[in-house]
């Protein structure tokens, strides 16, 4: 391994910079998505929903204090600010919940184009040292570019191989995030539709008091 990892020339070091990046990458967001399986409590976040449909906001803070569950993080924020614009707390909550889970997938993205142009300018650097080999040996000694050749295609193979390993984890992270994103849209607006059907006059009161102001002269 070591004797590759010499061959592939200086290319190899950036290779090895992308290989030790993608590796931390992934495994701290596979403790994180581990977590998030580990905090999800499906009774906790029923137990909000049936609160918040009987309208007991107290009790929803009160059982939710400390929660890691994201769903309920989000659904808790729009309750605490039911009265100004529920919606908006949740989009906001909502994006930061999403923020966390999309963290250094942007760096996975670049890894997965990046590596194998890396491998590949490794391999063209190699050839043009092959040639000029070649150049100062004649054609006498043809093992010599095959030799370098030989090695130099080990950086296009080490930058597929760090590609390869790490959109696996990227898709599988993408998909989780996508779910998410979803969860929280199912949860959010049924919390919306229980708040209007509980307080369905003051909606009412709003819409009227607003459209007199702006009829007044």
């Amino acid at each position: 391994m070591i004797e590759l990892f010499k061959a592939g020339g200086p290319v190899m070091w950036l290779l090895l910079l992308c290989s030790i990046v993608s590796l931390t990458i992934v495994i701290e967001r596979i403790f994180f998505w581990v977590g998030v399986n580990l905090n999800h409590d499906p009774d906790l976040l029923n137990e909000v929903m049936e609160l918040s449909r009987e309208g007991q906001w107290e009790g929803v803070r009160d059982k939710a204090i400390g929660s890691k569950n994201y769903i309920v993080r989000v659904l808790v924020s729009g309750i605490l600010h039911r009265e100004y614009s529920m919606l908006k707390a949740m989009e906001s909550a909502s994006a930061e919940e999403i923020g966390r889970m999309r963290r250094f997938m942007g760096i996975m993205d670049t890894m997965i184009t990046a590596a194998p142009l890396i491998g590949i300018l490794g391999t063209v650097v190699g050839i043009i040292v092959s040639f000029e080999s070649l150049g100062a040996s004649g054609i006498e000694h043809p093992e010599v570019v095959t030799k370098g050749i030989a090695q130099a295609l080990i950086t296009t193979a080490s930058g597929l191989g760090i590609a390869i390993f790490v959109i696996f984890p990227y898709n599988y992270f993408s998909s989780r995030i996508e779910k998410a994103a979803q969860a929280i849209e199912k949860y959010a607006t049924s919390l919306e539709i229980v708040y209007e059907k509980l307080y369905p006059l003051n909606e009412n009161s709003q819409s009227v008091s607003h459209e007199d102001s702006t009829q007044s002269p």
